[in-house]
């Protein structure tokens, strides 16, 4: 399994970014993908996720309406996009793979993990 995110950066307040998690191996067809976050000295949170083919997906509570996440089952690649981002969405955002085709909130739900994309928000 190769799990490959991009796309985080340096963004003002209100601006948006987005990220991409491209599955090389294809190892997520069948399988939901979620994104988590690690900020500095806290503990990895879950932000979104979203069902094997895309037809359910699951936010954060802090993210909901700001953050979109989809998947182009063609690309193997799963996206995130953050609008009106916040000073506290700064973090290390991951992609993982999930253990099944429904969307897990927990890390325990998750097998399989990208390497992470620093997102710094300047306030």
């Amino acid at each position: 399994v190769q799990l490959q995110a991009s796309g985080g950066g340096l963004v003002q307040a209100g601006g948006s970014l987005r990220l991409s998690c491209a599955d090389s191996r294809r190892t997520a067809s069948n399988n939901a993908v979620g994104w988590f976050r690690q900020a500095p000295g806290k503990e990895r949170e879950f932000v979104a996720a979203i069902s094997w083919n895309g037809g359910n997906t699951y936010y954060a509570d802090s993210v909901k309406g700001r953050f979109t996440i989809s998947r182009d089952r063609a690309k193997n690649t799963v996206y995130l996009q953050m609008n009106s981002l916040k000073f506290e969405d700064t973090a290390v955002y991951y992609c993982a793979v999930g253990l099944r085709s429904v969307p897990q909130t927990q890390t325990s739900g998750y097998i399989y993990w990208g390497q992470g994309t620093q997102v710094t928000v300047s306030s």
